[in-house]
């Protein structure tokens, strides 16, 4: 007699009850720097297939920054969003058409009314399969609008979330986030950018 004729049929149902639980579905995580990470999170948190996002910073060389910190210049750090997705329903390569088209990948100063380093773009590749996939899709993005990309594609750093005041911004203060928004003169700059191929124009069909 084996010892799996004296297992109780109540251990024997967790067994059966393990057996046939569904497995938890895969997410995969990105790193994407687009200027003012409010409008980044808004931007992708609308996107098909992703699961959540969180403003922060990375790429600097201090531990632990605040925004105090990054709004000087002189810690290094960008403003960044952390992207989980379902690789089932967006592939990485897909959820950067969705980030190309929601910046100006050309600008290498900022990001529309945001100036400085902070506010750069920048794909943070978490390895090697991301940094091939996002280097080949900077080059057809550089050879679709016949400029030169000055979105770098790095490596990624350690991401350090931002202040809960800076998350789900847009949410949460959707009057002084709208106003901040047209001021700024993002939609209308990506537009001139990519015209009907403009993430704020895919995704407003999904509104």
């Amino acid at each position: 007699m084996t010892r799996s004729s004296f297992l109780r049929p109540g251990v024997l149902a967790l067994g059966l009850f393990a057996v046939l639980t569904p497995i938890a579905a895969q997410a995969d995580e990105a790193i994407l720097a687009g200027g003012c990470f409010w409008s980044m999170e808004t931007d992708l948190d609308r996107v098909p297939g992703v699961t959540k996002t969180v403003s922060g910073y990375t790429g600097g060389h201090l531990k632990n920054p605040t925004y105090q910190d990054v709004v000087t210049e002189t810690t290094g750090h960008y403003e960044a969003v952390k992207v989980t997705y379902d690789p089932a329903k967006i592939t990485y390569d897909q959820l950067l058409q969705a980030y190309w088209h929601s910046i100006d990948p050309t600008d290498a100063g900022g990001q529309f009314c945001d100036r400085g380093d902070s506010y750069r773009t920048a794909v943070f590749a978490i390895g090697d399969g991301q940094m091939k996939t996002a280097e080949a899709s900077k080059a057809a993005v550089q050879k679709e609008l016949g400029k030169k990309v000055a979105t770098a594609v790095l490596p990624a750093a350690e991401f350090y979330p931002a202040e809960d005041y800076h998350q789900d911004y847009a949410r949460k203060n959707p009057g002084h986030y709208k106003r901040y928004r047209i001021g700024c003169g993002r939609d209308a700059a990506v537009k001139a950018v990519w015209g009907a191929k403009a993430q704020a124009e895919l995704t407003a069909k999904l509104d």
